[in-house]
């Protein structure tokens, strides 16, 4: 669960697994590369990456 919280606090969040961690899936392209910019654990940038080269490319 998030730091702080119990279950009876805790809000749902959709975009927030049970630990507190963001989902990916419902994410689009535009959305995970500026969350990869902001990202600093390297951890979590793999994480983005993977998800990244699942998306089919963003046409512009």
């Amino acid at each position: 669960m998030a730091v702080g919280q119990n279950q009876r606090t805790r809000k749902n969040d959709s975009m927030l697994t049970k630990t507190g961690k963001a989902r990916l899936g419902p994410l689009n392209a535009a959305q995970l590369t500026k969350l990869l910019e902001s990202s600093t654990k390297p951890k979590e940038k793999g994480k983005i990456l993977r998800a990244l080269k699942k998306r089919p490319a963003v046409a512009a």
